[in-house]
């Protein structure tokens, strides 16, 4: 049995606070136990946005754990702030760097540098490290997020059930979702936003007022979090998901709309055109705007709304990209033959 030990950050599994990364390591850490990894978790808890001296000593204390050449996985929220922890572990450990989300700041290229190798979650997020530090590049890998099968969510007539998903904070460009909304002619809409909403609760306020002063306030519903059974009606009563992003790695929700049939409707930034894909005509399964435009996002929107045609032929594509999704199981066996590859 191969050992791995997973430095994450503490709450990982706290449904008030979903997040693609949290969701990634929870996938990664059951997956690699399957194929006969054991696997040693340690949750370091701290202020991860400017970690103060505890946090610090939390995660060197969850490094001086592991025995001289053990192999560690450590989360990039952690790693990417705290490189004067890893670098004295440099000759003792193998440090591997899981990279959601590149920071661009100057401690996360120290980090990077000191790590063994860099696990990134998509092609962009790699061709970006590759762009922005100087990283050898055999020692950046890829792994994408897996998704789960799930049945097909039968449309409406009208198309007109949106469905956001992703915490209530201005990277969402929810108040760029807004304005687009407020334009749309087609009566049949509503929008349900899902999400965390204590992360930046003076943003939720905004958005709110927003609403009500657009005249959507009973039009769109901010839900809150939801996980299991709850994050699975709102799938399954949805036309399309709607993805407003000024940032994204990958875009975990575009993946998990595709498995259900759901076309996208997304700003064009990152990792989502990977995650989106191509049906097997190479078709998109939903339509790209540029970041930032309230006017071509709702051009986008008024679109799906107002041409039936259009939902069948982006509903067509979005069930056959469907059928070349990949799961957590093939994440989990690309993430343990790179693991195994840096062992060796």
């Amino acid at each position: 049995m191969t050992a791995v030990h997973f430095v994450v950050p503490d709450g990982i599994d706290d449904p008030r606070r979903p997040s693609g990364g949290n969701v990634y390591d929870r996938r990664i850490c059951r997956g690699l136990v399957a194929l006969g990894w054991s696997v040693h978790e340690y949750a370091v808890a701290g202020q991860w946005t400017r970690p103060d001296a505890a946090a610090r000593s939390a995660v060197a204390a969850a490094l001086a754990r592991v025995p001289d050449g053990g192999q560690v996985l450590v989360d990039g929220l952690l790693a990417s702030v705290v490189p004067e922890v890893l670098e004295p572990e440099v000759d003792r450990l193998r440090l591997v760097v899981l990279l959601h989300m590149p920071r661009d700041e100057p401690p996360e290229v120290a980090a990077l540098s000191a790590a063994s190798a860099i696990v990134a979650t998509s092609n962009w997020t790699r061709r970006w490290l590759l762009d922005h530090y100087a990283l050898p590049e055999e020692r950046v890998y890829v792994v994408p997020p897996g998704v789960d099968v799930a049945d097909v969510a039968p449309p409406s007539p009208s198309g007109g059930r949106l469905l956001c998903v992703g915490a209530i904070t201005p990277v969402k460009g929810y108040d760029l979702l807004l304005d687009a909304l407020a334009t749309l002619d087609d009566p049949a809409w509503r929008c349900a936003c899902v999400g965390s909403l204590d992360l930046d609760v003076e943003y939720v306020d905004l958005l709110h007022k927003q609403a009500e002063d657009r005249g959507l306030g009973d039009r769109v519903c901010f839900t809150g979090p939801l996980t299991g059974a709850e994050l699975e009606r709102a799938y399954a009563e949805a036309d399309a998901l709607v993805l407003a992003s000024h940032a994204e790695t990958y875009g975990m929700v575009v993946t998990e709309a595709l498995a259900r049939g759901l076309p996208v409707v997304a700003t064009d930034v990152g990792g989502v055109s990977e995650a989106l894909g191509h049906a097997a005509d190479g078709s998109r399964p939903g339509l790209l705007v540029p970041p930032g435009d309230p006017q071509a996002l709702a051009q986008a929107l008024s679109r799906w709304l107002g041409d039936a045609c259009e939902r069948t032929r982006l509903r067509a594509a979005a069930r056959s990209r469907r059928l070349t999704l990949s799961d957590w199981t093939q994440t989990s066996r690309e993430l343990s033959a790179v693991l195994t590859e840096i062992a060796g």
